[in-house]
């Protein structure tokens, strides 16, 4: 019996970047899988929504659900674990509606899955080629170096090795999610952080792989909210990790 693989969109004003993502999905590769697509709208009030229906309408095969009110970044994706976990799919792949991430690394994330057991989630990392190459890739200097110092002050705090803990591609294993430990993180754009801890704290295994993104102008404002949210955030889970404050308090971070 094949694996069932969900790949799961999320969009909030993707407008006709979403048809870039779609057609860049390698569904070839993955002809040993069962795949099932779904594209999960977030009350978008652009055109995001007409161009999920014009590739519906080419493939009725295609799930999709959009969201009455914002339901924010992390909540989105909890919507789409959620379908992944009641319709059993052994893997479930998140990617950005965006196009900021390359769904062709999907078929290597997977594999990795496959080959290693202990292995719970693969993320994919910008920051383990050269600097003089994520430069050129068009990475912005303040994000960059961001996400370096960022990066070292969770390895630091939380004894991990991760290269670049602020991606937003993953890929996971469903089962993993079945004690629902998921739901206690936030609806807004700390979620992989919170979901990232979360792995940390039941000591499972998170593997990186190398990528490419692309960067259109963005609003620095919201990452420097979310820059600071991540270091205090990141001091609270190292305080949960020495058990000074109980896990369960995470639940008071998804507000």
């Amino acid at each position: 019996m094949k694996k069932k693989i969900l790949i799961f969109i999320i969009t909030y004003k993707a407008s006709f970047r979403l048809f870039n993502v779609y057609n860049s999905i390698p569904l070839k590769k993955l002809k040993k899988y069962k795949i099932n697509i779904l594209i999960s709208d977030d009350e978008s009030a652009d055109d995001t929504i007409k161009y999920a229906r014009k590739i519906y309408s080419k493939n009725k095969n295609i799930k999709l659900n959009f969201n009455k009110k914002n339901r924010g970044y992390g909540g989105n994706i909890k919507i789409c674990l959620n379908y992944a976990l009641k319709n059993k799919f052994d893997y479930a792949v998140m990617i950005h509606g965006d196009n900021q991430y390359n769904p062709k690394y999907i078929p290597v994330m997977i594999k990795m899955l496959e080959k290693d057991k202990l292995t719970q989630a693969v993320t994919g990392s910008r920051l383990i080629k050269s600097l003089r190459n994520i430069i050129k890739k068009g990475m912005p200097l303040y994000k960059l170096a961001g996400n370096i110092v960022l990066t070292k002050f969770h390895n630091l705090l939380l004894e991990t090795n991760f290269t670049d803990a602020h991606t937003g591609l993953w890929a996971y294993r469903v089962k993993n999610f079945k004690d629902k430990l998921y739901l206690l993180t936030t609806d807004g754009f700390n979620f992989d952080q919170q979901l990232r801890f979360q792995y940390i704290y039941k000591k499972q295994k998170i593997s990186e792989i190398s990528i490419d993104t692309r960067y259109a102008d963005e609003r620095s404002q919201l990452h420097i909210i979310y820059a600071v949210r991540f270091f205090f955030e990141t001091i609270i889970f190292f305080l949960m990790k020495i058990k000074i404050i109980n896990f369960k308090t995470i639940k008071y971070l998804s507000k």
